[in-house]
C-alpha cells in the first residue's frame, strides 16, 4: 500500500507550559486513520540556550507525553539529534517543543489511485494557515 505525504509539525510550549491538551485531539486524528504518528522528540531550551531532546519513551515521569509515546504505532526514527537543533532554533530559551513526524493517511488511497491510473503527484506543498490569513486579510 502507498504511502500518504509524511509531515512533521513543531509545537512549541514558551515557558514549558505543555499541558497535555491536545493529546485528545491527537488520539482522535489516529483512531479515525486521519494520521499516523511516525516519529516524535520533545525538545527543550534552557535558559542558557542549550538545547536538549528526549524521546517519549524516554519521559516516562510526564503521564501526558508517555500517553503521547503509545499513539507511535511504527516509530521509524526519522528525528536526529541535529534535527533537534535545527528546530529548536525559533524555541525561545525556557521553552519546549514537541515535534510530531506523521503521515497523513487520509491521502494514501488517494495517491495509490493516481499511481493505478498512470498519473503522478507533480507537488505537495504545504502553506502555515498563517500565511492564508495574511493573504485573505490583505485581499479584503
Amino acid at each position: 500500500m502507498a504511502l500518504g505525504p509524511i509531515e512533521i509539525v513543531v509545537l512549541g510550549f514558551p515557558g514549558n507550559r505543555f499541558t497535555g491538551d491536545i493529546r485528545p485531539r491527537i488520539v482522535d486524528l489516529v483512531q479515525r486513520d486521519i494520521v499516523t504518528v511516525i516519529d516524535a522528540l520533545f525538545i527543550t531550551k534552557g535558559e542558557d540556550g542549550a538545547v536538549g531532546y528526549l524521546e517519549l519513551e524516554q519521559l516516562v515521569d510526564d503521564p501526558e507525553i508517555s500517553a503521547l509515546n503509545g499513539l507511535l504505532t511504527s516509530q521509524l526514527d526519522l528525528l536526529t539529534s541535529e534535527d533537534a537543533t535545527e528546530l529548536a532554533a525559533n524555541l525561545q530559551p525556557g521553552s519546549s517543543a514537541l515535534a510530531l513526524v506523521f503521515e497523513h493517511r487520509w491521502m494514501a488511497p488517494v495517491r495509490e489511485a493516481i499511481i493505478e491510473s498512470g498519473g503522478v503527484l507533480l507537488a505537495d506543498l504545504h502553506v502555515p494557515p498563517e500565511v492564508v490569513e495574511s493573504v485573505l486579510a490583505a485581499v479584503e
